[in-house]
């Protein structure tokens, strides 16, 4: 084997192939030589073998996204839920009311609350609230005032859908669906006793509750929590830990007449609400 200087040549494999074959070199210090090149060569084959799997001096790849979930699906804060649904709360006022029964007394002050609940711009509020209405205005979280119209009625769960004749520069409907059960977290929003935008929280306090009316039939499936609402708040969202709007505020329980809120509240389902029984988180097919 020739070398150049004190480093031997590349070609290195028919003088090893020669001490395989059994011939041994014609002197100990060809010997030695070939032993040098061999362990040179060996070292070069392993650090090839560790550059090209990613050691040595070149980065590490970047790691591939996650499939788990992220942590922005986890439970919300009242503070984040507030944020999140804001924009897609209505206040809504009516004039004109032809009746004022007691079946109806949180609705006398001619005032509730609605979500935006369609891309369309479908505003979901309680029946009651704009029931025999002559006028009917909703005002957005933005500031803008539109009148509207009742685009359906379902009595005997005590929702209506309304479709407003102007729409804010930003529309942004609530995210629909979410079950609960009894102790799960929610908050309620809503425009009580006139005072816009207000929030609430509380827990669930119970499923499946009846409420009986004087006119319409009872109402039943009904969620209990206990989230403050007042008069002004029906057909506002409430709202599980992830942001959903669960159900519609429809009533509230006082054994007397002053009409103000004791601890219990109750709430039309969202899925009853879109008439799809318990909810599958679609908006409604409206």
């Amino acid at each position: 084997m020739q070398s150049v200087g004190d480093r031997p040549e590349m070609a290195v494999l028919p003088a090893d192939d020669a001490v395989k074959s059994g011939q041994k070199p014609r002197n100990p210090e060809l010997r030695r030589k070939l032993l040098i090149a061999a362990v040179v060569i060996w070292a070069a084959a392993i650090t090839a073998v560790v550059i090209f799997r990613g050691g040595g001096d070149k980065a590490a790849p970047a790691a591939r996204p996650s499939a788990e979930p992220s942590a922005s699906d986890g439970p919300l804060t009242a503070e984040q839920i507030y944020r999140t649904v804001l924009p897609s709360l209505v206040s809504i006022r009516s004039t004109g009311k032809a009746s004022s029964s007691p079946a109806r007394s949180m609705a006398e002050s001619a005032t509730g609350t609605g979500v935006i609940a369609n891309a369309d711009g479908t505003i979901l509020t309680a029946n009651h609230v704009i029931e025999g209405a002559a006028e009917i205005q909703v005002t957005y979280t933005d500031g803008t005032t539109s009148t509207a119209e009742v685009r359906s009625a379902d009595p005997r769960q005590d929702i209506a859908t309304l479709t407003p004749a102007e729409l804010p520069e930003t529309l942004v409907p609530a995210a629909l669906g979410g079950g609960l059960g009894v102790g799960d977290d929610v908050v309620a929003m809503g425009n009580p006793l006139g005072l816009t935008a207000s929030t609430s929280r509380g827990i669930v306090s119970g499923l499946g509750r009846a409420m009986s009316r004087e006119e319409g039939g009872d109402i039943t499936g009904l969620i209990q929590f206990d989230a403050a609402v007042n008069p002004g708040s029906s057909g506002g969202p409430l709202i599980n830990d992830r942001a959903q709007v669960a159900g519609i505020v429809v009533a509230l329980a006082n054994p007397t007449e002053a009409g103000t809120f004791i601890g219990i509240g109750f709430a039309v389902p969202i899925g009853a609400a879109l008439g799809g029984g318990q909810g599958d988180g679609r908006t409604p097919p409206l």
